[in-house]
């Protein structure tokens, strides 16, 4: 990652009229229709049941109702659905500001995530601040940052022998995503993050560190030491229980996330001389990301809308629950201007050309 003075330099050309074009006419659907942009009753009710997914297999283990080893094992399983569900369906949005139009709403169901051991502060600082506003670009955006010597994500890395092979160990290392989280990579964007002077976005520094480390100790409390020290559950069950919750958490994460911006259609723009990307930031977003499965309705659903990424990129601040419905506008908008707006299909291809693209990074330069 570049330090915070590169960082804070890249700049981006002049917007064009599709941007205003587009922002007009999503206007227009959100007056014409009578609605807010904001979550609405679908959205509570699968806040309700994602939480519900998570939390009633552990009140199942922790009150004893599941005793036998298999069964503590499948509501650990449930539990990585549902904590992958509130990762993508209630603290995505809530972290953008996107899920109520009161802060203090967005504040509290952003706490999801500490909830499930991340921390909403890094979150934000990775997620908003360097990966929307630099997606893909080379030394930026994290999300193609992953340990230089296992993954290749940019065509702008160095390759080495290792990464012949990552389209298939690729999906093992996602598995691990979510374990690597809650275990050091918030604390190493703490420092890191430190350095850049980006904490100061989440207020109070020193405020930031403590909360973190708070939050951590709620997680491990309730998710290890509670069912080992206090319910006597075997400690290698509750552990191969934990570490299936965390890999079924990690695959699905990256299972919807990676295919929206690592693929042959994607662009991986670095700055000119001048620290500038020569394109406007909508177009940049057209261009480094794609959608997928926008057939099916229950698997929107299910990733909180996150299949429609191009729409995402382009209006963060609206709720994952109307993205459907503004997709063909920003299509036949991108259209009209001659604009690239990526469809991969199903979520079967879509994983399909992420992959291919893994073994494309893996083995050119």
């Amino acid at each position: 990652m570049s330090d915070s003075s590169a960082f804070s330099a890249v700049r981006f050309t002049r917007d064009t009229d599709f941007i205003k074009t587009l922002r007009s006419r999503v206007k227009t659907y959100f007056e014409a229709n009578g609605i807010s942009h904001y979550g609405n009753t679908e959205m509570y009710l699968k806040t309700f049941f994602m939480l519900l997914l998570f939390y009633l297999p552990y009140s199942m283990i922790v009150t004893q109702v599941i005793t036998s080893n298999i069964g503590i094992l499948i509501m650990y399983a449930i539990m990585g659905l549902g904590m992958a569900g509130i990762g993508l369906s209630i603290m995505h949005d809530a972290n953008h500001g996107a899920y109520s139009q009161k802060k203090w709403v967005n504040q509290l169901m952003g706490l999801c995530l500490n909830l499930m051991g991340g921390n909403a502060a890094m979150w934000r600082i990775q997620h908003n601040i360097l990966h929307h506003s630099f997606t893909n670009i080379e030394g930026m955006d994290e999300d193609i940052d992953p340990p230089a010597f296992l993954l290749r994500f940019s065509p702008h890395r160095k390759r080495n022998f290792l990464h012949r092979f990552q389209h298939y160990y690729a999906w093992v290392l996602y598995g691990l995503m979510s374990l690597s989280w809650v275990i050091l990579k918030d604390f190493q964007q703490f420092f890191r993050y430190k350095k850049m002077g980006l904490n100061k976005t989440q207020g109070s520094e020193t405020k930031v560190f403590w909360s973190l480390l708070f939050w951590k100790m709620v997680y491990w409390t309730y998710i290890i030491i509670i069912p080992i020290w206090v319910l006597n559950i075997q400690w290698h069950i509750v552990l191969l229980g934990f570490l299936t919750l965390q890999f079924i958490t990690g695959l699905i994460l990256a299972a919807i996330f990676q295919p929206a911006h690592v693929i042959p259609e994607s662009t991986f723009p670095l700055p000119n001389e001048e620290r500038t990307i020569e394109n406007n930031f909508a177009v940049h977003q057209l261009s480094t990301t794609a959608n997928f499965a926008s057939q099916s309705r229950w698997f929107s659903w299910f990733v909180g809308g996150l299949n429609y990424q191009v729409e995402h990129h382009l209006f963060p601040n609206i709720c994952h629950v109307h993205y459907r419905s503004l997709s063909p506008i920003v299509e036949q908008t991108a259209r009209e201007y001659g604009l690239p707006y990526h469809q991969l299909g199903s979520f079967a291809n879509a994983l399909k050309v992420h992959t291919q693209m893994l073994k494309k990074l893996g083995r050119e330069d």
